[in-house]
């Protein structure tokens, strides 16, 4: 609890239904620690046309459970105190009849009503449990054993198989593993609860960069270690690609506000991968030689890396003048 408290402005704007995501759903996560904050933003919502709407609602949910609730609320048999003692001194409980013997206030044949046993899942914490949510499908699926499938099998085929140049063939694979760990983790066809999510406050762009950053934690190091234990043979270093990755993941992002998700990783990673092996594979010489050189001319140096550290920063901020496109992102 700090003691920062929602302005009248703010709770205006929330009530209203102005407000921008990110400020609501920061706002929602303060009111559910702060119950001064709650009731005058209860109070504000009420006051709009909504508020008619709202009490029609938890009159009728209201008058719902009235009917439903049983005559005794423990479902059991009300208590009984004695008025006397029994003989031999025992006195029985007030709170209720004794658990496996008969009830003689209970008639002959009627049925025993317990109260119902509630089963508690065990919780790891709020937080990591809205980590894990919103992670979802960034960390499971097919994608993250095709990440190891690249990088191990890439090893395996330097050391194990006598390939001396397999770093080419990494490195221009790998700026397009994270493009499609993003395609894979955001929208109906990768998460089976995307309808739930995407109506969440923290849906859009928040959820969006959060799988992005957990594909990007996972692909990022794998890959370069990966590169950096493969013969070199005059290829780019193994942490080249990092920028390029980077660069055209935040392209895809921006390109996602104007055409979908999976529409713009088919139109980056698809463009690299022609840009990078078309030219190879029409090459009259060695391939894994031609697309060292091509690597090379892609990757090494410092106007390479400059203009790919450009390109990242430009789709950065288009990514941030597109943010309200995210609300309805893959929402059909």
């Amino acid at each position: 609890m700090t003691g920062w408290h929602a302005s009248d402005h703010l709770v205006a704007r929330y009530a209203d239904g102005c407000l921008p995501e990110a400020d609501a759903w920061s706002l929602e996560k303060h009111l559910e620690s702060c119950g001064g904050c709650a009731l005058r933003v209860s109070r504000s919502v009420r006051a709009t046309a909504a508020g008619p709407v709202l009490d029609g609602i938890r009159e009728k949910i209201l008058a719902d459970v009235r009917g439903a609730v049983p005559a005794d609320p423990r479902g059991a048999v009300p208590a009984r105190v004695p008025e006397a003692a029994p003989a031999g001194g025992a006195v029985p409980p007030a709170h209720g009849p004794v658990p496996g013997a008969p009830d003689p206030a209970r008639p002959a044949g009627s049925p025993v009503r317990t109260r119902p046993r509630v089963y508690r899942w065990p919780s790891a914490g709020p937080g990591a449990v809205r980590l894990l949510w919103a992670l979802g499908p960034a960390v499971r699926g097919a994608w993250l054993p095709a990440v190891l499938l690249v990088a191990v099998g890439a090893v395996a085929l330097a050391h194990g198989g006598g390939i001396a140049n397999a770093r080419p063939w990494l490195l221009a694979l790998a700026p397009v593993v994270p493009v499609a760990g993003v395609a894979l983790s955001y929208g109906p066809h990768a998460d089976p609860m995307h309808e739930i999510t995407a109506a969440t406050p923290s849906a859009g762009l928040r959820l969006v960069l959060t799988r992005t950053a957990a594909v990007l934690a996972v692909s990022l190091p794998l890959l370069t270690l990966a590169g950096a234990l493969l013969p070199s043979a005059g290829a780019p270093n193994a942490a080249a690609w990092l920028l390029p990755g980077l660069a055209l993941t935040l392209a895809s992002l921006a390109l996602a506000g104007y055409v979908g998700l999976r529409t713009a990783t088919a139109v980056t990673g698809g463009g690299w991968l022609c840009a990078v092996l078309g030219p190879v594979l029409t090459a009259p010489g060695g391939l894994t030689d031609e697309l060292g050189e091509r690597l090379s001319r892609y990757l090494d140096g410092a106007p390479a890396q400059g203009g790919w550290a450009a390109a990242a920063v430009l789709c950065a901020a288009l990514l941030a003048a597109r943010r309200p496109a995210f609300h309805f992102l893959e929402k059909s």
